[in-house]
């Protein structure tokens, strides 16, 4: 069996620990290798995107099997003699997906041209058939939407593109695509949640949702599904929590918070129960607003907490910036059990932000630390033999945090990249993560 992260966060839950190892505490963070993507330099309507990864871009990791690396050995003309059985894919915002050796941070395959910049986190079948799902981010060029991607064939081998139906013209797609049961299902910018039967190299659409709030329009889905059993976990640009039952794709409940809600929300059992964590940015709410953090029992909706933290919207070169939660939430472990922690955009003063650690119990703020630079990628975590949990986190202007989750003391700031928006993934010791610009990175936390 193959083993790896396949998805965004892990996944269906959304809340693996993403916790490496290290033997004590953290004394530096050393680069292993830096691998460089393309740099896209046409100009579009929606900016020029360049290379390297945006957000969510979270890398994706695999360790092949021995009948796998054969098969792909015996098939596939695109590898190359870097190619190993542990294995990067990195969809970029050039407009390629990228197959990097875990080991050496060499091409292990050719890159694979998908035309238009890509800003989310795919998805490795779990089913270990070939496939890969990834959606575009923006229209470069015509058609936009949903990819299916061969592996072995190593090509585009299944596009959805715009869809006519769809109460919402976005056709893009920064979700991470998951897989539950038999089907697939993927959230649109469009508004609409689609549920695919899925086979080696193709997938066939089974059925879809699409809703809004009474008196309102479709919000578009930029945040993954999380999902528990039969239930999945949706959030959109208008502020609502949506529960779906996966069998028949009907609505369960609904919650109201607030504003656009682009992080992913993260699922934890507690005594067999099922709690949601989300929060929400500062968009719809004007220059200055909330953000909104909720605690929810996933199979009710009922509000367990809410925390409020203030932030206003930044204008820079004629673009806004809106304040509040961008990154996934990371749930605490070891002596952090208790605790959760995210990153928030206060924009006050503009560009500012802080890390956050909160009391799951209560969402009381245990504690926040002022960042260099607003962030919002996803944190993660190690663990040394001791149980005591240390997060690493990144920044918009390429700085790498390692913070003491207990205390909140920075044991590390270090100036490594240009603009991590992306969310990292840590193996043992070892974090990689891309950031704008070109650069993908490998890292030893030592």
């Amino acid at each position: 069996m193959s083993s790896g992260i396949f998805t965004f966060r892990g996944n269906p839950l959304r809340n693996a620990s993403f916790c490496g190892h290290i033997d004590s505490i953290p004394t530096d963070i050393d680069i292993d290798w830096t691998f460089v993507t393309d740099f896209d330099t046409v100009k579009t309507s929606f900016g020029q995107w360049g290379g390297g990864t945006g957000w969510t871009g979270q890398p994706l990791y695999v360790e092949w099997n021995d009948s796998m690396t054969q098969e792909f050995r015996q098939k596939s003309d695109s590898l190359t003699s870097n190619f190993g059985s542990k294995e990067i894919i990195v969809s970029s915002l050039c407009g390629k997906l990228y197959f990097i050796n875990y080991e050496t941070g060499k091409a292990s395959r050719k890159p694979i041209n998908v035309l238009n910049p890509i800003k989310g986190t795919g998805m490795i079948d779990p089913a270990l058939n070939g496939n890969y799902y990834i959606g575009q981010g923006i229209p470069k060029r015509r058609p936009i939407g949903a990819l299916v991607v061969d592996l072995f064939e190593h090509n585009v081998s299944d596009i959805f593109p715009e869809d006519p139906n769809a109460w919402r013209n976005w056709s893009a797609y920064d979700a991470s695509p998951l897989v539950v049961g038999d089907f697939l299902f993927r959230i649109g910018e469009n508004g609409t949640v689609y549920k695919y039967t899925r086979e080696k190299g193709n997938i066939k659409l089974h059925s879809t949702l699409r809703y809004c709030k009474k008196d309102d329009s479709a919000g578009g889905m930029e945040s993954s599904m999380a999902v528990y059993k039969n239930y999945g976990y949706t959030t959109d640009n208008h502020g609502n929590i949506l529960c779906i039952n996966l069998n028949n794709l009907e609505p369960v409940w609904h919650y109201d918070n607030h504003d656009d809600t682009d992080a992913t929300p993260v699922l934890e059992l507690e005594d067999g129960i099922p709690y949601l964590y989300s929060g929400c940015e500062m968009d719809r709410q004007g220059g200055e607003g909330i953000s909104y953090l909720v605690k929810l029992n996933a199979l009710t909706g009922e509000l367990i907490w809410e925390q409020q933290i203030e932030c206003k919207k930044m204008i820079l070169g004629g673009k806004h910036f809106d304040g509040g939660m961008y990154s996934t939430m990371l749930l605490g472990s070891g002596d952090c059990n208790d605790l959760l922690f995210t990153n928030i955009c206060t924009n006050n003063p503009p560009a500012a932000g802080f890390f956050c650690a909160l009391k799951k119990e209560t969402g009381e703020i245990a504690y926040t630390k002022k960042l260099e630079h607003y962030a919002w990628s996803s944190p993660v975590a190690i663990t040394n033999n001791d149980g005591k949990m240390f997060v690493l986190t990144f920044d918009c202007v390429g700085h790498a945090y390692i913070i003491d989750g207990k205390t909140g003391e920075f044991l590390i700031t270090k100036l490594i990249g240009i603009n991590f928006e992306s969310s990292p993934i840590v193996i043992d010791n070892h974090v990689v993560i891309g950031s704008r610009g070109t650069n993908i990175y490998k890292l030893s936390i030592k």
